[in-house]
């Protein structure tokens, strides 16, 4: 089985992230500029309240054994500090159920190797 890894990140914290998965083993990233707002519903500095909050989103594909090695390694380069900070982003993990390869339309095999 595969398992899809969204993390929503801070942006000045993407590129750690990103190194971090290439050197666990997992080069495999999708990255892309998103905004929005968590619990802390934007930011007011001032007058003016930012109600969409830039960050960035890395998405991944991973064999399930390696799932929980692959969230750790995001979490610990996402993560502000030895605690974390409110913003630092959150991780969603959904299963894959189908993966195609768009050059030769062949259906990749999901199966877990032994």
């Amino acid at each position: 089985m595969m398992i899809m890894i969204r993390a929503i990140v801070r942006p000045e914290k993407a590129d750690n992230v990103l190194a971090a998965l290439m050197d666990a083993g997992f080069p495999a990233v999708t990255k892309y500029s998103v905004t929005g707002r968590g619990k802390q519903r934007g930011i007011k500095i001032g007058e003016i309240t930012y109600d969409e909050i830039p960050k960035t989103m890395l998405m991944s594909v991973v064999r399930e054994p390696d799932r929980d090695f692959a969230i750790k390694t995001i979490i610990e380069a996402a993560r502000t500090g030895a605690k974390g900070a409110f913003g630092d982003g959150k991780i969603f993990v959904t299963e894959v159920e189908e993966v195609y390869t768009i050059s030769s339309g062949i259906k990749e095999g999901l199966e877990e190797t032994a």
